[in-house]
């Protein structure tokens, strides 16, 4: 699904930039970031490599000034808070946030995980999560979505933006990995994975444990249309942190040393 990401630039950081369609690069005078077109009603931003040793604090302000800064210690678990239980040190550990009021920024950071951000245009409200295959397989997803719809939220009307993130090719997993991410699935999560391009069986390898090339944006994306959202409504990046690495960190590539962060800001509620 993700394993023909654009080519790579040639200028950067020159203003000239691949045209990616359904994505636009924001330049400003701190550097670039990417947003999702669907999602142009909100301020958001996904991040690269460039914009490293600055901080959400700082990044804030090149998304909407007197905003709010909301941030987690991410733990690769399910759990979702409410961006008024996330404004300052010690951050708590959690892998979503979801908006409470307006003028709130909710960031979440990776480095090949899938950062998850979403917007619901009638409320105002956004949620971002950090999509690992563990926060996935622990229902990070479900969780966020379910909180927005108890502040109103209506799953169908909902806009998601799955930023970049390692793709199918460079992600090789044993399959009990593949079998906890295809356990948040409806019916037959393997065979829909696979069916959704999601997944590539590995051959088998003497007496190793089987091995699959995953794609954990399709896997998020599947989680998604199964709590309602349509299909059309989840943009997915083309961007593969790995094989990008002008643009991005990887976990990886690199074993550490570096995350770029994402986030989206609620609108203000009538």
């Amino acid at each position: 699904m993700n394993d023909h990401p654009p080519a790579p630039f040639t200028d950067w950081p020159d203003s000239t930039f691949n045209t990616i369609a359904g994505w636009t690069w924001v330049g400003c005078y701190g550097g670039y970031f990417l947003q999702c077109d669907a999602l142009k009603g909100f301020a958001h931003g996904f991040f690269t490599r460039h914009w490293s040793g600055r901080e959400p604090s700082e990044l804030a302000g090149y998304l909407s000034p007197g905003i709010t800064v909301h941030r987690l210690r991410q733990v690769h678990g399910g759990l979702v808070v409410r961006a008024h239980e996330a404004v300052a040190p010690p951050w708590p550990e959690a892998d979503g946030l979801i908006s409470t009021a307006g003028g709130q920024s909710l960031w979440v950071c990776g480095a090949d995980c899938t950062p998850v951000v979403i917007a619901d245009p009638r409320t105002g409200h956004g949620a971002a999560c950090h999509g690992g295959w563990r926060s996935l397989a622990a229902g990070v997803l479900s969780a966020a979505v379910n909180q927005l719809t108890a502040q109103g939220a209506e799953a169908a009307a909902l806009q998601v933006a799955l930023g970049p993130a390692i793709s199918r090719s460079r992600y090789q997993v044993e399959r009990l990995v593949t079998m906890k991410v295809a356990a948040q699935l409806k019916g037959d999560g393997l065979q829909r994975l696979l069916t959704a391009g999601g997944l590539r069986p590995d051959p088998p390898v003497n007496h190793q444990p089987l091995r699959d090339h995953l794609d954990i944006r399709a896997a998020a994306a599947l989680q998604l249309q199964d709590l309602g959202i349509p299909a059309a409504a989840i943009h997915t990046c083309p961007y593969c942190t790995f094989g990008e690495e002008r643009l991005f960190h990887s976990w990886r590539r690199q074993q550490g040393s570096g995350v770029q962060w994402s986030a989206i800001v609620s609108q203000a509620l009538g």
